[in-house]
């Protein structure tokens, strides 16, 4: 038995959970869940990095307690967000969440300096403000004292790595998301970089998913009682790992990777970078075995999410089953939003802010949290079919099926919607792909699996998968032509 040890950090928990493969099917076990999110300092979010990095050898502690030693371990986050480090790897200052308000407007001075089309023809993403490059830039435009001392830039699981084993890489999965790598020439962007005069030094050697980086270092090894265990990147960006994980078998077939964030897209061998990927905004972004996920970032199950932490500061306290029961419940398409309008990205109150965007839009204001459930999900629903229509019109293929995985996959009224406004049918599972993808790539990387397609099979042995099919086509068709009347025009 084969014992792999995957931290899954995402934006509201995270997770270590370990691995149990028998050369034939996997189990997850679960060792330690944990909580995450923002911390605001005056105006600013951060991450408690330090927290996160405790939580991690509390999780090694029960691991060793439980099951003794481990085959290795590796970690996936969210994308975008870095720390950085100075002389003598000090980290300098907790690292700035994604959604700090820091770099609004930041786009258009970086646009005036290189035009949009420059831009995508070096690094192959969509713009998104918190990229990256936008933060390094936002950083730059308010001189931070920051920059001027950095020697390193870490991602988010490069510096858990980097604490568990002293050696500083960049993961490729990660490193794509940033908007300063050139997905062509398989490097970083160095020319556009040179051009908004940032420190190129900071960055360092790009390392594929499934590099054995080294063991966990002696210190952990005597304070938690694990053994010596290698450290192996997974595709650290937590989408890469969770679509190693689909269990796909159609010839053409589109993921969504559902949780806070949906992102939906193809797995195509190379990137496209035609004049059509930019003008929709989509992303080319790095996967396993050098693959490239075609995707665009939709604001996903956030939108709920928010809803249910206002109501309950309210003093109403919805479980996720509760408020999908009352949607299901409430009158089908009253009100219909755009899910990526910017109202969205950190409003002070969710329920609000879509009842705004109703208003403007001459719509019914939805007042129960059944009634505001079902507009987001069924808006949510209705952006992915937007989404599978261009993916079809940018790769010229005809997608068969639709892979819910994550945790929004247990989200069943979401994926029947899905499967209702896309007129595919949706099969959705496993709920932790992100965890087992993770845990398949370090099993690739110690070569006890050969391939992404021997993982593939693993995942097919060893977790069930619900299928919804697509019904009601005429009244969702007539609800998507109302929400394409919403879009940006």
């Amino acid at each position: 038995m084969k014992k792999f040890l995957a931290f899954d950090l995402g934006a509201e928990s995270g997770r270590g959970l370990l691995g149990l493969f028998d050369g034939k099917q996997l189990r997850l076990e679960p060792i330690h869940r944990f909580s995450n999110g923002p911390v605001q300092t005056l105006d600013t979010l951060h991450w408690d990095v330090l927290r996160l990095y405790s939580e991690m050898l509390t999780a090694l502690r029960l691991c060793a307690a439980q099951h003794g030693t481990i085959d290795s371990l590796g970690v996936d986050t969210w994308g975008v967000d870095f720390a950085l480090l100075g002389r003598g790897n000090t980290l300098l200052g907790n690292p700035r969440h994604y959604r700090d308000p820091h770099t609004e407007g930041i786009m258009e001075l970086a646009f005036a300096q290189v035009s949009r089309e420059e831009m995508f023809r070096q690094t192959g993403l969509q713009f998104m403000r918190f990229n990256s490059l936008f933060q390094l830039l936002a950083l730059k435009r308010d001189r931070s004292p920051l920059l001027d001392v950095a020697e390193s830039l870490l991602f988010m699981p490069d510096l858990f790595h980097f604490f568990f084993t002293g050696v500083k890489v960049n993961e490729f999965s990660d490193v794509s998301t940033s908007q300063m790598y050139d997905p062509t020439a398989r490097r970083w962007a160095y020319d556009l970089l040179r051009t908004f005069a940032l420190p190129t030094q900071i960055l360092g050697t790009i390392v594929p998913p499934g590099t054995v980086l080294g063991p966990l270092r002696t210190s952990i090894v005597t304070d938690t009682g694990i053994n010596a265990a290698p450290v192996v990147t997974p595709a650290s960006h937590d989408t890469g790992s969770a679509v190693a994980a689909v269990p796909a078998q159609a010839s053409s077939w589109a993921y969504i990777s559902s949780g806070t964030w949906s992102l939906m897209g193809m797995e195509l061998p190379a990137p496209l970078l035609t004049p059509a990927t930019r003008k929709y905004n989509f992303t080319n972004e790095g996967g396993v075995g050098g693959t490239i996920r075609l995707l665009k970032n939709i604001m996903g199950l956030w939108l709920v999410q928010e809803c249910r932490r206002v109501w309950e500061r309210q003093g109403r306290s919805y479980g996720y089953e509760e408020l999908a029961r009352l949607a299901e419940s409430a009158p089908p398409f009253v009100s219909l939003v755009d899910p990526d309008d910017t109202s969205f990205l950190l409003p002070p109150s969710m329920p609000v802010a879509l009842g705004e965007f109703c208003r403007r839009t001459n719509q019914p204001v939805p007042q129960e949290p059944g009634a505001v459930v079902r507009c987001a999900l069924e808006s949510l629903a209705l952006r992915y079919r937007w989404v599978l229509e261009r993916l079809e019109e940018l790769t010229g293929q005809k997608i068969e099926v639709i892979h819910v995985v994550g945790g929004g996959s247990q989200n069943a009224l979401l994926c029947q919607f899905t499967a209702d406004a896309c007129h595919r049918p949706v099969l959705a599972g496993p709920v932790e792909a992100t965890a087992i993808g993770n845990v398949l790539v370090q099993a690739i990387g110690l070569g006890v699996l050969g391939s992404l397609a021997d993982a593939r099979a693993v995942v097919l042995r060893s977790f069930p998968v619900q299928t919804y099919e697509p019904r009601q086509p005429a009244a969702w068709d007539e609800a998507y032509a109302r929400f394409l009347k919403l879009l940006p025009q």
